[in-house]
């Protein structure tokens, strides 16, 4: 049995949450610049952002698996090391191809993150006081979220958009030096032994459960339509309406607060709350608020109030489905519980990934691409957000 978790533990656990906002929103302030320096088309632009997402979608599938093999532990470490190694790669690039491949060096590393805190919170807290923990983390890691954007564009803005990475590269060397001193082992000795199903027979059992499918895809569209509008505000604000990159970080703090308000509310209904009720709701409020905003800006109303007012709502609808369906995903097989935690963080980057990156391709500068791309992911979020609710009633009228 794991030690009982020490708060130095916890708050080292917490910490290591932010190595994906590091990755992620950190970059957001930096695209216009980097596209302005190397004389870059909005597709590459944002290719250099996109790519981070793939690298963790991917690498999340591994982290999962290895942790539940060979434990959590030695892959978390294994994985800052690599964070650390992209971002000096990103940082001294000359080129765009340079910056792209330590975008995914880094991305790689980065996505041992989130991926093994949750699989480390369910080793630590058991499923019965899960969806409280995975929130309280989650609301911690919304730290990243708020602040990064913001550092990143003052940074841009005073001393260029490689500083950046510099600043990346300190954070992250601090996390992974608490994660050395205060990170335990804490597999669950029954999750060693994986003989009789391998890798693809893992995939295949959690797959088998429709509700684990539904709510791992239902986190991916919604991280789908938040990653759209997240990379699109960045451009909309300093190419459409010319303001500085310092202000889209500060603007950006209502996506973090809103998430944030998400999470608050999933801990007081935590253990009240059916988790197809809550993903449901989170859903629906999505899809809402996406169709609002694409009425006013679509209509010419496009100030930073239309583009910012509606993703605090959109962050708030993630943070109410999202400890729900994520607690309830990784519970599936309590055995895989690893490889469930990183197939759920793998379809969340894949699909903020692809969404973003057909942004970008359907890019032309106004905020039509932005709003038809986000609608498409909302709506595919709430049909497969309303299954496990669907799924549930059948059960209690049969």
């Amino acid at each position: 049995m794991a030690p009982v978790p020490t708060r130095l533990f916890l708050l080292s656990l917490a910490s290591i949450a932010l190595i994906g906002p590091l990755t992620v929103h950190l970059f957001l302030p930096v695209i216009p610049a980097v596209k302005a320096a190397l004389d870059l088309p909005d597709a590459l632009a944002q290719l250099a952002f996109s790519i981070s997402l793939f690298g963790m979608a991917f690498a999340t599938l591994v982290y999962g698996t290895l942790s539940d093999r060979y434990g959590r532990r030695p892959v978390l470490l294994s994985g800052l090391c690599l964070f650390l190694i992209g971002s000096v790669i990103a940082a001294a690039s000359a080129s765009i191809s340079t910056l792209i491949l330590g975008r995914l060096i880094q991305a790689i590393g980065a996505g041992c993150g989130i991926t093994l805190v949750r699989a480390i919170a369910r080793d630590s807290f058991g499923p019965e006081r899960l969806v409280k923990a995975i929130a309280y983390l989650t609301m911690f890691y919304t730290l990243g979220p708020m602040i990064a954007p913001v550092v990143g564009g003052i940074l841009v803005d005073t001393l260029g958009w490689r500083s950046v990475f510099g600043f990346a590269l300190i954070a992250a060397a601090t996390i992974a030096t608490g994660a050395y001193f205060a990170i335990y082992e804490t597999r669950p000795v029954v999750a060693a032994d994986r003989k009789e199903t391998g890798i693809l027979g893992g995939y295949l059992e959690l797959f088998a459960h429709p509700r684990f499918t539904a709510f791992v895809l239902q986190s991916g569209f919604s991280t789908g339509a938040f990653i759209t509008v997240a990379s699109a505000s960045s451009t909309l604000m300093k190419e459409y309406l010319h303001r500085p990159a310092t202000e889209f970080g500060l603007y950006f703090m209502v996506f973090p607060v809103g998430f944030f308000c998400g999470n608050f509310i999933s801990t007081c209904l935590s253990g009240r709350a059916a988790a197809e009720k809550m993903v449901l709701a989170g859903s629906t409020l999505l899809l809402i608020t996406i169709l609002i905003q694409a009425a006013f800006l679509l209509s010419g109303h496009v100030t930073p109030l239309t583009i910012f007012a509606p993703a605090f709502f959109i962050t708030l609808a993630q943070g109410i489905a999202l400890p729900f369906g994520q607690a309830d995903a990784i519970a599936t097989v309590p055995r895989l519980a690893g490889t469930a935690s990183g197939i759920g963080v793998f379809i969340q980057n894949f699909c903020g990934a692809s969404f973003a990156q057909i942004y970008g391709v359907l890019a032309d500068g106004t905020p039509g691409p932005m709003m038809a791309t986000a609608t498409a992911s909302a709506i595919l979020c709430l049909i497969v957000g309303a299954l496990p609710y669907l799924l549930a009633r059948g059960q209690s009228v049969n």
